[in-house]
């Protein structure tokens, strides 16, 4: 059958059995990764933001082949996931623009489309590197470019498409020598492949298997290679710990403030840290950067407006779990107890871990973890009995849902504050039950009183208190008392109205990113000299948005 026009129906299809390929070739696509960061899974991230696309198409009723790219462009950008799942929404949207207006496609446009979504995805990267899926991209669009000039039936157009992209996934391992070290192709380079060879699949009416490795890759890959690439790189060679994603959702008063510019916010960003990706339609923008400190990613990106869907993931702690302890020669038994907890901060996961926290997610307030996410730090765990300390209001209900799906017994520590999670810890008794442990860990929580210090991202009136916009709060048992524009005055202020010189006993300062030492030193003495009788415990956090966090008992 001769087809010279693409409907929006067919490339529906086309799109559907796309992600259909990428979905059963996706743990294929994950074994190729060789580097040792959670953007490693590849294929999971490929898959999930592909699937988003997917399911935006499936919405779109009007055979309309503009309609059709636009719908599956923003399921990608709202799914992306991962660097090389934002990559692929920039290659699609830049598609997309290309055809927004066509009720049909010529395999000029379709050309043209690829070679527009090469420009956008470029653009979204802060350093393109070849001899990865950018590579193949640009090469297959620009050898489509000749294809469409030669070929009007879709079938061999695509078909050729297929062939250059296998062709440029080849040539990947010449481009970026570490690929060539270890003996595989680029991993998002054979997703994009394998997205193609579902277009073609679709157009010749065939089911695709799955790839074999071998068939795959011909002799670029072995079994070995294929299961342990991220071996090749040492934990130590992270130099950006976590892996950070989060979206903006834009807002007028902000944008009145600070206006929006891409490239000179993908600047900024560029000093905490690499791998970054910054895209931006009308109403959101989609970061991704690898840094060492996200909370100051995510307070440049609160200048525009309100942080959803955020994602943070220890990149060295997921390559030490890929690679294992490979001394290791029988499985490791699990442990009578894990302790699982959240908190934000290298000091703060420190001081947890002192405490007996077996794991320590990354998270808090304003980047809650899901109820996976708390999953799979239980599973970390590796123990028979489990507790969980939320330490968030905001959390607990995600814990618990964690607690119910786990396959071994786990509790909730409703802790509601970091100062709370470090009293309940203190109380916890190895030779106890489960039910015991939660029940005395929970009690040693209203011996606590927990305070912060943050700063106001806006104007605004709230208890009977004026407060502007970058003036410091300070906040106790989550209700803001006290707005200054001086830090330490807020923080003497919240200190005050939390002690009870008669009944307490301790103060703890847990100090955070954006606290310095003569600012400790100095509410260190403030203490000291108002409260010569209270021990006085000093911890850095390095926690973001909070400059301090106070703990009285």
């Amino acid at each position: 059958m001769t087809l010279r026009k693409l409907e929006g129906t067919t490339l529906a299809e086309m799109i559907l059995q796309g992600a259909h390929h990428l979905k059963s070739n996706s743990q294929m696509i994950d074994a190729l990764n060789v580097f040792p960061v959670p953007d490693g899974d590849t294929g999971t991230n490929m898959n999930l933001s592909m699937s988003s696309g997917a399911e935006e198409v499936k919405n779109v009723s009007a055979n309309h082949a503009g309609l059709v790219s636009q719908a599956f462009a923003k399921g990608l950008l709202m799914g992306a996931r991962g660097n090389s799942g934002v990559i692929l929404s920039q290659l699609f949207r830049g598609f997309s623009k290309a055809l927004e207006e066509k009720e049909t496609i010529t395999t000029k446009d379709f050309a043209e489309a690829l070679q527009g979504g090469v420009k956008t995805a470029y653009k979204a990267v802060m350093k393109p590197v070849e001899g990865t899926i950018l590579t193949v991209a640009r090469e297959t669009g620009e050898a489509s470019v000749t294809l469409a000039e030669k070929e009007e039936e879709f079938l061999p157009f695509i078909q050729g498409v297929v062939d250059a992209a296998r062709e440029s996934l080849k040539g990947t391992p010449e481009l970026l020598p570490v690929l060539k070290e270890v003996g595989v192709v680029d991993s998002g380079g054979q997703g994009l492949l394998t997205i193609y060879e579902g277009f073609l699949a679709n157009l010749k009416g065939e089911e695709m298997p799955e790839h074999s490795t071998m068939n795959s890759m011909g002799e670029m890959v072995n079994a070995e290679h294929h299961k342990l690439a991220q071996d090749f790189m040492d934990t130590d060679d992270i130099k950006y710990g976590y892996c950070t994603e989060f979206m903006v959702k834009f807002e007028e008063e902000k944008l009145a403030e600070t206006p929006y510019k891409e490239e000179a916010f993908r600047e900024v960003l560029s000093e905490h840290g690499d791998s970054l990706l910054v895209v931006s339609d009308e109403e959101l923008i989609k970061v991704h950067i690898h840094t060492e400190h996200p909370g100051n990613a995510l307070n440049l990106g609160q200048q525009y407006g309100s942080l959803v869907n955020m994602k943070i993931e220890n990149m060295r702690e997921q390559h030490t779990s890929i690679v294992g302890d490979k001394k290791q020669t029988k499985p490791r038994e699990k442990a009578g107890y894990g302790i699982v907890t959240v908190a934000m901060g290298d000091g703060m996961k420190k001081l947890f871990e002192s405490l007996g926290a077996n794991v320590v997610i990354q998270g808090g307030q304003t980047m809650n973890p899901s109820t996976k996410d708390i999953s799979d730090a239980i599973v970390e765990a590796h123990a028979n009995n489990v507790l969980i300390l939320p330490n968030n209001k905001n959390i607990t209900m995600a814990a618990e849902q964690a607690a119910e799906l786990a396959e071994v017994n786990a509790a909730v520590v409703p802790s509601k504050t970091i100062p709370q999670g470090i009293s309940a810890l203190l109380g916890f008794n190895p030779e106890a039950d489960l039910i015991a442990n939660q029940e005395e860990m929970s009690s040693l929580m209203a011996q606590v009183k927990s305070g912060q210090i943050t700063y106001a991202v806006r104007d605004t009136q709230i208890d009977g208190l004026s407060i502007e916009k970058g003036h410091f709060m300070g906040i106790s048992e989550g209700k803001i008392s006290s707005a200054q524009k001086d830090k330490l005055a807020t923080a003497k202020d919240l200190l005050k109205e939390m002690i009870d010189e008669e009944e307490d006993e301790i103060v703890t300062i847990i100090s955070g990113e954006e606290a310095n030492e003569q600012e400790v030193e100095a509410l260190e003495a403030y203490l000291e000299e108002h409260y010569e009788d209270m021990e006085v415990e000093i911890h850095r956090g390095d926690q973001p948005i909070y400059s301090f966090v106070f703990s009285v008992e």
